[in-house]
């Protein structure tokens, strides 16, 4: 007699935990897939933005008027958050009339600061797919484990075990295998993926701030609120 040994019915037949092992492994897959969208999409629109900022800064217009804009602005990119806190406190501590030495020096403490809390964003949602690329097989090992424990404790009570009786058993074990290998693979392509662009990113915000430092460092020393503070001009 036949048996029905498709995905579906293997997913039906199987034991209460390894059929709650799928579950929670297709659930996991699914939040895995919409953080790797989403993902995709958000360091996309980071490098755009950072991109678009940088050709700006790099445009000749004075720092001052740059500061201005950036403040003005409802969305900023990570790099104009970086440049808005450097700003704000090299003006700070330009007020106070302290030596050029600490004007530098806390505008880039201030950038440093920024930059690590950018980089947490940036990096938000990267330790969840490490988990489930780490996880999912072990947990889909489990679940296969279980099942064949269960199907050979269901076949102690035959007299006579053939290949046919086996088959069904085994076989809804090791769908639980592949459904955690199936929410495992993608979670670690994209965790590679993802981490060499937050790299990237990464490395261009640090290129950055060291920039500006230097641009800073040209400007420290001057007096007066009210004093422009010059641009960059062309690399």
């Amino acid at each position: 007699m036949s048996q029905d040994l498709s995905i579906t019915a293997l997913i039906l037949q199987a034991s209460l935990v390894v059929q709650l092992v799928m579950a929670g492994l297709a659930l996991t897959s699914l939040v895995s897939w919409t953080v790797i969208f989403g993902k995709v999409f958000g360091l996309k629109r980071v490098r755009n933005s950072n991109e678009d900022f940088e050709r700006e800064f790099w445009s000749g217009r004075s720092l001052t008027e740059l500061n201005t804009a950036v403040a003005g602005k409802a969305e900023t990119a990570p790099m104009e958050r970086i440049f808005a806190s450097g700003m704000r406190e090299f003006l700070k501590l330009r007020e106070k009339r302290l030596d050029p030495g600490a004007q530098l020096d806390g505008a880039r403490r201030a950038m440093r600061a920024s930059f690590q809390r950018e980089l947490d964003v940036i990096e938000s949602n990267l330790s969840f797919l490490a988990s489930v690329g780490s996880v999912s097989p072990y947990v889909g090992l489990f679940g296969t484990v279980w099942g064949i424990m269960h199907a050979f404790v269901g076949l102690s009570n035959m007299t006579q075990v053939t290949l046919a009786t086996v088959a069904p058993g085994i076989a809804e074990a090791l769908v639980a295998t592949a459904i955690g290998l199936f929410a495992a693979i993608p979670a670690v392509v994209a965790y590679n993926r993802f981490a060499r662009d937050i790299d990237r990113i990464a490395i261009q915000l640090e290129t950055f701030i060291e920039e500006f430092s230097n641009i800073l460092q040209r400007n420290a020393g001057q007096s007066g609120a009210n004093t422009t503070i010059a641009g960059s001009g062309q690399r």
